[in-house]
């Protein structure tokens, strides 16, 4: 008898809410991507664009839903630092914080490496010896 194994989320979610959370990951990697390279062009001091770099590759890993929870988590604290830093820019700063929490909590969805490396396992427990 095989017995089912999730492991990292307690769901991978299948349908509409997958494709929300697709778009979901899509928005804040493009994002914080665009935001990144804005700032790269701009010619800022060294220690700014490390932590613009660094939300650069949290947005890939979105993207890609690779360590979701750790990659969106990144992208909400820059999100929360461009709104405190950027008085301009507080709306969007909020608005991809909050989009960056809910994927932390929420998961990738199905359509995520994530799913496929961390989603529903088979393990045949009857080949198993006492």
């Amino acid at each position: 008898m095989k017995k089912p194994l999730r492991r990292l989320y307690s769901t991978f979610a299948r349908g509409g809410p997958g494709a929300g959370l697709l778009l979901m990951r899509l928005v804040a990697g493009i994002a914080a991507i665009a935001d990144g390279v804005a700032h790269l062009q701009s010619g800022l001091a060294a220690e700014i664009l490390v932590i613009h770099v660094l939300a650069m590759a949290a947005g890939i890993l979105l993207l890609a839903g690779l360590w979701t929870p750790i990659s969106a988590s990144v992208v909400a604290v820059f999100a929360v630092w461009v709104a405190v830093m950027e008085t301009l820019y507080w709306r969007a700063g909020i608005l991809l914080a909050a989009i960056g929490a809910a994927l932390a909590l929420l998961g990738p969805g199905i359509w995520s490496i994530d799913a496929r490396l961390f989603g529903w396992k088979r393990i045949d427990l009857r080949d198993r010896e006492p």
